[in-house]
């Protein structure tokens, strides 16, 4: 039996989850928020319910990777650090180097690290994650898990831009997608639960998070996804706008009058979305609560699923038909409402949602009825599972793992 370490890592949060395998038993997870700041706070669930929670000043990355294998030790998680036989990161851009998960060598680490301008908010901080357990654990495997690895399948037609071909050529200027890992589990998942292989299907799996995009996947592979070059794209989200017109945002930048354009991306990515419409909240459950009495609250909650319904339709057109419809993520797994209004507005395309079997939050269920041409699913994600699932796949034959 190993015990595997998934780690994501952002700016300012390290969540974690510790798994023993292949048994695929959770024995903690946990995560560090605040990172940088004053009064940091370190959680962990773990044992038979048991819980930990420390507020102490963690000012870098380096303290936070060795704070937390310490306090798998003061906890009784494990006894030595030697317990851990390898480590899984979650890595947002893998460019088109990467189109599966790999194992981290000294020129792996160094081509995420240049892939920086991709996802400049995310990749250094994963890379300097890596290298910090690196040291803390010399001698344990490491493997990073992209984001952007399922979509190594899509064909050119759907991930090119209609700009100069030489663009992508020199620059990389396509669609790179997000949450692959996410879309990942659920379809496979999915799969499971209808009793027919992925290669038979043809799904459309709904990441409903506070960043949201949607995945096509044709028999087994994915063919399309809603976010672009950054997650800015597709849907509308929480605080991102989703797609607009490019020329929007120079107009917009004169108007109110910016200094460069990024200031202007910045607030399309955290003054947009639901938050922008609503002028209230970027959390859903507000938005609901708030919607029979304001206008721009209902309204928001309409668009939302305006431009889901139309990414769902496109593919269903692109793919010839669909199978399995599945909702994951925050408002996926929770938004009992969200989930019947949009399967109401895609009954053109076979989908139903039976109010009775839809009332459910975070648990795994089919929602639709037995005779329904779409089965409509919820699946809890699960990405820290995929990545550690990697990590065994890959370091099958790893000395450490033996």
């Amino acid at each position: 039996m190993a015990k595997i370490l998934a780690i994501n890592a952002g700016s300012s949060t390290l969540k974690w989850k510790l798994f023993v395998m292949p048994a695929e038993t959770v024995l903690a997870s946990g995560m560090i928020d605040r990172l940088g700041l004053a009064n940091s706070v370190f959680t962990a669930k773990y044992g038979d319910g048991q819980t930990f929670k420390m507020t102490k000043d963690i000012t870098t990355h380096d303290m936070a990777a060795t704070l937390l294998l310490e306090e798998l030790k003061e906890l009784g998680i494990i006894d030595h650090f030697e317990e851990i036989s390898g480590i899984g990161h979650r890595v947002v851009a893998g460019g088109e180097q990467f189109k599966d998960s790999v194992i981290i060598t000294e020129q792996t680490l160094s081509q995420i690290e240049a892939l920086a301008e991709y996802a400049p908010l995310h990749n250094p901080t994963q890379a300097y994650y890596i290298r910090v357990f690196q040291k803390l654990l010399p001698r344990v495997l490491q493997v990073a898990v992209f984001d952007t690895s399922l979509y190594a399948t899509m064909p050119q037609k759907n991930f090119l831009y209609s700009i100069p071909y030489e663009y992508y050529e020199k620059y990389g200027a396509r669609k790179y997608g997000a949450h692959g890992t996410s879309h990942r589990y659920v379809s496979e998942r999915a799969a499971e639960l209808v009793g027919k292989p992925l290669e038979q299907l043809k799904m459309i799996t709904l990441h409903l998070g506070s960043g949201a995009s949607i995945t096509a996947f044709d028999r087994g592979k994915a063919v399309d996804t809603s976010m672009g070059f950054t997650p800015l794209a597709g849907i509308t989200m929480a605080t991102r706008s989703g797609d607009v017109d490019p020329s929007l945002v120079a107009f917009l930048t004169e108007k109110l009058s910016l200094k460069n354009i990024n200031e202007m991306i910045t607030i399309l990515n955290q003054k947009s979305g639901l938050l922008g419409l609503s002028e209230l909240s970027p959390d859903q459950r507000d938005i609901e609560k708030a919607a029979p009495t304001n206008k721009l609250a209902q309204q928001a909650l309409d668009i939302f699923v305006n431009r889901v319904v139309k990414y769902i339709g496109s593919y269903v057109a692109t793919m010839d038909g669909l199978d399995v419809l599945v909702f994951t993520a925050g408002s996926g797994e929770n938004g009992i409402g969200l989930r019947q209004n949009i399967g109401d507005q895609l009954a053109y395309f076979g989908v139903k949602v039976d109010p009775e079997k839809n009332h459910i939050r975070g648990k795994e269920q089919i929602i639709s009825p037995e005779s329904a041409p779409v089965t409509t699913l919820v699946v809890p994600t699960n990405e820290e599972l995929m990545i550690v699932r990697d990590v065994m796949r890959l370091g099958h034959n790893y000395t450490a793992l033996d």
